[in-house]
């Protein structure tokens, strides 16, 4: 939850990146709040008042993802909600405000994103989504501590790029800097 909360603030794509980890991780858990208290909350414990506020936490995430029918796939609203803001934050830099180191880094990036779209079979989804998708599986390979080619890590860098340069606008935008 502080892990959440730091960065929400302070890195946005790793935020959604992290929730989609406490999302599998809580269905892995089959929403069992006792597992989930043994397993990913006790051994992060500090006092009593820790203990009690993460459960809580973890408790109201549950809450929200079984009254969504989020039990097998689909992520939680507020995540859909930042999401969202990045699309729009996206085109605008695209579109309105004409960004070209950004637009660079999307060119470079849209190759790799759509060979993943196709690898993945990803459907229409936009491409921020197949972004995260693909920088969220590999997270998944790392932890699996399985092999990821030259390639593949060359591919996941240009979208990891793109996504990092997109979370800082998306913080300037949020203070009200200016985004050229």
């Amino acid at each position: 939850m502080y892990t959440a909360a730091e960065k929400e603030k302070n890195n946005i794509a790793e935020y959604i990146l992290y929730i989609y980890q406490l999302e599998d991780l809580l269905r892995a858990c089959n929403f069992d709040i006792a597992v989930i208290q043994k397993t990913i909350i006790e051994p992060q414990a500090k006092s009593e008042a820790f203990f009690k506020e993460a459960t809580r936490w973890y408790e109201d995430m549950i809450r929200e993802m079984q009254s969504r029918g989020l039990e097998k796939k689909g992520h939680l609203h507020r995540i859909t909600e930042v999401f969202m803001e990045l699309v729009y934050l996206h085109d605008t830099l695209l579109e309105v405000v004409k960004e070209e180191k950004y637009k660079t880094l999307y060119e470079t990036a849209k190759t790799h994103i759509s060979e993943f779209r196709q690898k993945s079979n990803l459907g229409q989804i936009h491409d921020l989504e197949v972004a995260f998708q693909a920088l969220y599986m590999k997270l998944l390979l790392r932890l699996k501590k399985q092999e990821i080619s030259a390639e593949t890590e060359e591919s996941f860098d240009h979208m990891r790029i793109l996504l990092a340069y997109l979370s800082r606008a998306y913080h300037k935008m949020k203070r009200g800097e200016s985004l050229s």
